[in-house]
């Protein structure tokens, strides 16, 4: 078998919702951000999940057909087979209307789609007759837990992993920018050891790569095996088909992996694993928002002006650093979402409960607000201008900052009390350059030593900052 196609990024559904509509809309995923979750629509709404129904119902009439061997279901004549590919590539957003009014009735949206296609296949006499094969011993959960995990494949796929790609390879652009530009550390706040702001970015690069591929590996998992997992209908009508054996070859052909031990449901730990290593990717995007808002606050970057932008409704002055507070602020409700699904979807009791359906409708949510606060992450950073005087300045006004490399060195050549000297000479206090120069001119190491200390700067001390800044 082959996968059954994925479903495209651009649909019959509208582009965007229309002005009024997202003005009454109840959440700024469909109101204020509508626009910049555009590409998501054919992937988590509720036409999109009737979609991946559909591709699901459809696909096992299919391997029924071709590989079951089963009497009732002959091999489909090729004129078949194009019914069933067009009632799939051109499933329309009037074919999901149709599907919600029989619902209407059906007060079941899974059965209202067997319902929906039954209707539609009843006008090709070919398939007239194998019309009750449409969901043959399936239970609804066969259908659901495939489509969901052929939406997170896709979503996966062809919107998240892409655009974490596009922000890491940004940050990394930025990262060689500023390789050579240093400044000064704070740990705990305080003035500490100079780095470069390049390799504060290379770090959120290496952070961002380990997440991205741990979401990439993630395993997404699939079962149709009925209502409890055992293939009892399967078996009872043909005991001589193979059925796991072909459950499993049609499993992974919609691109997922065969799980063989389930309840009635697939018990989502998959789910789990994806939706914490998206939260984790998140959690490091957060880190980096607050820390390039700080460097913001310390005046190390400026942000391009933007013509009619306004800062503060009364303090005209301001430009704020609202793109990575955007970013933040969404983020959190993301990951709120996503530690939600990790912590219930696993768990259902015996062998099957409801309360998964509702929180998997939301996955899309938890998407949405993580590409929204990608995308305002990006903007943040297409705004950014370092500012070398600042950074000179800052490292000019903390000389004290060279205790560490002084006291390392007289640790080498056995001075006495090498980290209690600077200690007494350093701590808390504003030390001017040339008292560090006294100091070290006193030093009882050799003259190789005391040159190169007596060289040092706050703006020369950096190790290997700009070569690990390169490597990345």
């Amino acid at each position: 078998m082959v996968r059954r196609g994925l479903i495209p990024v651009h649909s019959p559904l509208e582009s965007l919702m229309d002005p009024l509509t997202q003005l009454r809309a109840i959440s700024p995923i469909d109101g204020r951000y509508a626009d910049k979750v555009e590409e998501l629509r054919p992937l988590f709404s509720e036409y999109a999940l009737i979609r991946y129904r559909v591709n699901v119902e459809l696909g096992w009439l299919e391997a029924l057909a071709s590989e079951a061997g089963i009497p009732e279901v002959r091999p489909l004549s090729s004129g078949a087979e194009a019914s069933l590919r067009r009632l799939r590539d051109e499933f329309s957003t009037e074919d999901a209307e149709r599907a919600k009014e029989i619902e209407k009735t059906t007060n079941h949206d899974v059965k209202a789609i067997e319902y929906f296609l039954k209707e539609r296949l009843a006008h090709c006499s070919e398939l007239l007759p194998i019309l009750e094969f449409v969901h043959f011993a399936c239970t609804s959960e066969d259908i659901n837990n495939l489509a969901y995990a052929s939406m997170l494949q896709d979503a996966r796929e062809l919107v998240i992993l892409p655009l974490m790609a596009h922000l890491i390879e940004t940050v990394r652009e930025q990262a060689r920018r500023y390789a050579k530009d240093a400044m000064l550390s704070r740990t705990h706040g305080q003035p500490a050891t100079p780095t470069t702001m390049g390799k504060e970015f290379a770090n959120v690069v290496a952070r961002l790569r380990r997440q991205y591929q741990q979401l990439a590996a993630v395993e997404l998992q699939g079962k149709i095996n009925g209502a409890v997992g055992n293939f009892n209908a399967h078996r009872i009508a043909y005991p001589d088909v193979d059925w796991p054996a072909l459950a499993q070859r049609f499993v992974q052909s919609l691109g997922l992996c065969w799980n063989p031990y389930t309840t009635q449901i697939e018990p989502h730990d998959y789910v789990g694993e994806w939706a914490h290593a998206l939260q984790r990717f998140n959690t490091v995007v957060i880190d980096f928002d607050r820390d390039v808002w700080g460097y913001i606050s310390l005046g190390y970057f400026k942000q391009r002006l933007v013509a009619g932008e306004v800062g503060s409704s009364t303090m005209p002055h301001k430009v704020n650093p609202i793109d990575f507070e955007n970013s933040e602020g969404n983020l959190g409700i993301a990951n709120v979402l996503l530690s939600h699904f990790a912590e219930k979807l696993p768990i259902s009791r015996w062998q099957r409960d409801l309360t998964d359906s509702t929180v998997l409708r939301n996955i899309g949510v938890a998407v949405a607000h993580t590409v929204i606060a990608f995308k305002s992450t990006l903007k943040g950073l297409g705004k950014l201008e370092i500012d070398r005087s600042v950074l000179e300045r800052d490292l000019d006004e903390n000389w004290e900052v060279l205790a560490e490399p002084i006291q390392t060195v007289m640790r080498r050549y056995g001075v006495e009390r090498p980290y209690e000297k600077l200690k007494e000479l350093t701590r808390g206090r504003r030390i001017r350059p040339e008292d560090l120069r006294a100091f070290v001119e006193d030093l009882d190491v050799p003259p190789d030593a005391k040159a190169r200390l007596l060289a040092l700067t706050p703006k020369t001390y950096l190790g290997y900052a700009e070569m690990l800044t390169n490597e990345i």
